[in-house]
């Protein structure tokens, strides 16, 4: 018998299969993807062929993946709205759980999570994997060690482009209420980040939200992604945002945030500026391997920005890269493949000190969406302050 932890994936879309999936594959020696579980069988087995151990199975119905009792590890990708039926049961059967974010599609069923993971004895996590980039850790460190010291102002963008072709089919981001479009998609993340540089939010102003694309096209099959797909004639309402901004209070500090699906091309423009009292730093996802930093010194006339390229020097990057020198480059995938490590060696009882940061709590997922509930009660009230 194997003693590599047996993992469940539950979701089969672009989320489970090309980060989840490919995070795991990076960790063989810890363990073993042995089920499959889409609402489509073709996905599962899919990706069977290309991720399952030797006895691995494909399935349709999250219950025998959840009551299989050779499984520990179950990965949680499914649409947001079926977060908490999945998660509720595999804690109900004693399953270590990472889910994906945002942790729910209401707070009530956030909450109701929240309870029952207080209660299990099993480990469960939600991913907020941006965390995990080398050169957000990196600048975080420079925030809390003084390099940068405190924030002053904050500055972000989350900017794609997903949703700006008026053919990109309807699908279930364009349904629910305003702020589950770009906001619960995008915005999750940005407030997240936002917080783990500056601290947490007390209060949130100036929401507004914009549809700009009414309508959309019906697919004729299943849509995965953010991808096209073959479209009917029929046609039908978007009713959450494509764009949404706001302003963050970090006690006295402020930030900008802003968000959108629809700025074209920006495929996957996360960008942010941290103000400090000793400089300022930027990270640009698009060149994700370096950051840009400033330092105040006393020769204004040669001072500003410049591009540290990360290396062994950063967080994750050493011993986390298969040539871990400055250079080399890497992506937004890693994320992934830390955050699998993580949880893996989380579950196998390794310390904290001999790992990696742990990932989020469900209470941390909670805080998130009680953030952005609070930017769409704003954005409701014509952009009135909103206290958390």
């Amino acid at each position: 018998m194997s003693d590599k932890l047996r993992v469940g994936i539950i979701g089969l879309g672009f989320i489970g299969t090309m980060k989840h999936l490919e995070g795991l594959a990076q960790h063989k020696d810890k363990a073993e993807v042995v089920a499959f579980c889409d609402y489509q069988i073709e996905r599962a087995e899919k990706a069977k062929e290309a991720h399952g151990s030797a006895d691995a199975y494909a399935c349709t119905d999250y219950m025998r993946v959840v009551n299989d009792p050779s499984i520990d590890v179950i990965h949680v990708c499914t649409w947001n709205t079926n977060h908490c039926e999945i998660t509720c049961a595999a804690l109900e059967a004693g399953k270590h759980v990472l889910c994906e974010k945002p942790l729910s599609d209401t707070l009530a069923s956030a909450h109701k999570m929240t309870d029952l993971a207080k209660e299990a004895s099993s480990v469960v996590r939600i991913g907020l994997t941006y965390r995990r980039q080398p050169g957000v850790a990196a600048i975080r460190n420079w925030i809390q060690d003084g390099t940068l010291g405190e924030v002053l102002h904050f500055s972000g963008r989350y900017w794609c482009d997903y949703g700006c072709n008026p053919m990109a089919p309807m699908s279930w981001r364009y349904k629910g209420p305003m702020g589950s479009g770009a906001l619960a998609d995008l915005g999750s993340h940005l407030t997240y980040l936002s917080e783990f540089l500056c601290g947490g939010i007390t209060a949130v102003s100036g929401g507004a939200f914009a549809t700009t694309i009414k309508e959309r096209p019906v697919p004729l099959g299943s849509v995965v992604g953010h991808g096209l797909a073959a479209i009917s004639d029929r046609k039908e309402t978007v009713e959450n945002d494509d764009y949404a901004t706001f302003t963050a209070f970090f006690g006295e500090t402020r930030g900008s945030l802003e968000v959108s699906r629809v700025a074209a091309g920006y495929p996957n423009g996360l960008d942010f500026e941290v103000f400090c009292e000793n400089g300022a730093a930027s990270f640009h996802q698009d060149t994700p391997s370096q950051v840009r930093l400033y330092l105040n010194d006393d020769h204004p006339g040669t001072n500003g920005y410049r591009t540290v390229n990360l290396g062994a020097d950063h967080p994750y990057v050493a011993g986390g890269m298969p040539i871990d020198v400055s250079g080399v480059g890497f992506g937004q995938n890693e994320g992934f493949t830390y955050q699998a490590r993580a949880f893996l060696e989380e579950v196998a009882g390794i310390p904290e000190e001999e790992s990696l940061p742990r990932n989020a709590s469900f209470d941390e997922g909670v805080h998130n969406m009680e953030i952005l509930a609070a930017v769409a009660r704003s954005a409701a009230d014509n952009g009135k302050q909103v206290n958390l």
